[in-house]
């Protein structure tokens, strides 16, 4: 008789008008994808061809300006689950917070509304996943090969490829779902994270051809403050034997660490034996980061062709919201770095593609500025499902059915927190708008602003703060700041767990400021000419 019944409740949701019908939620999330490794961007390097990625941007939406309220992988999930800042939301870097599961979240309340939910992949929120029906995730960071993962609160041991390994996990969830409701699935990703290992298939995709330097691999920093000229993450100083590839991970099996080591070792050798210094060591490493990050996005971008091939044979493809985002953008070579953080472009900005059917026109682009704050909201609206009125974002729909709000975002506000580890980039906060980026950077011994002006400097090169002819913008863009801030109930002092294990000035423990790397102008920090 349950099954019966079971079996009538699946035939009159598939009755139901579309417009009626609860879409199912395909949440796919990776870590560190920049849009600039993601075709459908267009970036001018031509880096990769990512075809089944660029397939729910052509039968969807491609965003491009879409943008993370602090660059870091703990604190952009948490935005995620929440709809809200950091500041609220209690996760502010990677270093000593821990998400609050009993917190409101989207999961949650899709659950409450019917939902079966579910999470497999990375997760890295410390605490256990809580709204879900089934979790299956990574410890921590988790590794590339032969990973543990934890099951519904069990530990349990796979052999293979991560990606490979979370791809699997979520087929096999859709395919042994309850049929009798809608879901969502967040498959979330560890690649394309650091330290950037290919699936072994992947060795030697590149045929050993040169990849194309971005034009600021050898950035000098000039014109700029002692925050971006006293950073930690370059490819010239902070690349390690690990990143190089010049060591094996230990968890390889035999069979795995032969693999590993046809490849690697004979490139290895030469490199030893050339021993590069100079531009052409920093040449040498963006060329085996490329091969490695690019490799571990190709993997990624086949484990997206399976599932949108699964939505299809499932019969699920027009009943599905699919949504494609990073937890924020990447930095590959550009200032001569890697990794995020920053407020500026390639960190700020994740590459975001999301198919709604039978709302959103294929192939369409959007240019305003959303965020991952609007995740929550977009889908408890999907679901008809109220919106909390504590959350900070606001619903994607009427951008996704080709109508943009009259009062939508203008501007946009960023806070990064961590420091100094891992790789000292000092707090800062700054407004965001389609042309300008306003930064104060502030603690422990810098305390000055910039102002960047995308429309003529795109790279995001000089600092215009002291520039008379931008003092209007100044002016417009501070109080502008100062506005979003009380609008989001932003503190006027962050909490001392936020900057993760940064003495504050005066606490025991802190240091003298260090001196600064060249002379500076005393008003704005930067160096002088």
């Amino acid at each position: 008789m349950k099954r019966h019944v079971l079996v009538l409740a699946a035939l009159f949701a598939l009755w139901l008008p579309a417009a009626e019908r609860k879409p199912n939620i395909l949440f796919i999330f990776s870590d560190d994808h920049a849009y600039q490794a993601l075709s459908a961007y267009q970036h001018p390097l031509k880096l990769l061809e990512t075809p089944h990625l660029d397939r729910i941007a052509a039968t969807g939406m491609r965003f491009t300006r879409a943008l993370v309220p602090n660059s870091i992988c703990g604190p952009s999930r948490a935005t995620v689950l929440t709809g809200k800042y950091n500041h609220l939301n209690g996760f502010y870097n990677n270093t000593n917070s821990r998400f609050d599961p009993a917190q409101q979240t989207f999961v949650k309340l899709l659950k409450g509304a019917g939902y079966q939910t579910a999470v497999v992949g990375k997760w890295h929120l410390v605490s256990n996943p809580a709204g879900f029906d089934h979790w299956h995730i990574l410890p921590g960071q988790g590794i590339y090969y032969n990973p543990p993962m934890i099951r519904n609160g069990e530990r349990v041991q796979h052999e293979g490829y991560v990606t490979d390994i979370i791809t699997d996990l979520a087929v096999d969830w859709i395919r042994r779902r309850d049929k009798t409701k809608p879901f969502l699935l967040m498959a979330q990703h560890k690649a394309p994270h650091r330290e950037w290992s290919p699936a072994l298939r992947h060795l030697g995709w590149d045929k050993d051809e040169p990849h194309p330097e971005p034009a600021t691999l050898f950035d000098d920093y000039a014109g700029r403050g002692l925050a971006v000229r006293d950073q930690d993450m370059t490819l010239a100083k902070t690349f390690t034997p690990s990143d190089a590839k010049l060591t094996a991970p230990a968890s390889l099996t035999p069979g795995q660490r032969a693999a590993w080591n046809a490849y690697y070792e004979p490139r290895n050798e030469k490199f030893r034996a050339d021993q590069p210094t100079g531009k052409e060591l920093v040449r040498w490493r963006y060329q085996r980061y490329m091969h490695d990050y690019l490799g571990c996005i190709k993997a990624l971008d086949e484990g997206v062709g399976r599932l949108l091939q699964l939505l299809k044979d499932e019969g699920l493809e027009d009943d599905t919201l699919v949504v494609y985002a990073a937890d924020q953008g990447f930095y590959l070579g550009e200032h001569g770095w890697f990794d995020k953080r920053w407020i500026f472009e390639e960190s700020l900005r994740t590459p975001l593609l999301i198919r709604w059917p039978g709302l959103t026109k294929p192939g369409s682009v959007n240019h305003d500025l959303v965020s991952n704050l609007d995740f929550a909201e977009t889908f408890l609206d999907a679901a008809g499902a109220p919106i909390p009125a504590d959350m900070q974002g606001r619903s994607l729909r009427p951008l996704l059915a080709g109508q943009t709000p009259a009062d939508w975002r203008k501007s946009f506000y960023y806070h990064y927190y961590e420091f100094p580890t891992p790789h000292r980039v000092r707090p800062h906060e700054g407004v965001v708008t389609d042309r300008f980026k306003l930064v104060h950077f502030y603690k422990p011994d810098v305390d000055y602003w910039e102002l960047y002006d995308r429309q003529k400097d795109p790279q995001e090169l000089r600092n215009f703060y002291d520039d008379p002819a931008y003092a209007a913008e100044v002016a417009r863009l501070k109080p502008e700041l100062e506005r979003l801030k009380r609008q989001l109930a932003v503190p006027a002092q962050p909490p001392r767990e936020a900057f993760g294990d940064l003495p504050l000035a005066g606490e025991p423990g802190a240091k003298a400021p260090k001196p600064p790397l060249k002379k500076k102008d005393k008003k704005s920090g930067a160096a002088k000419p």
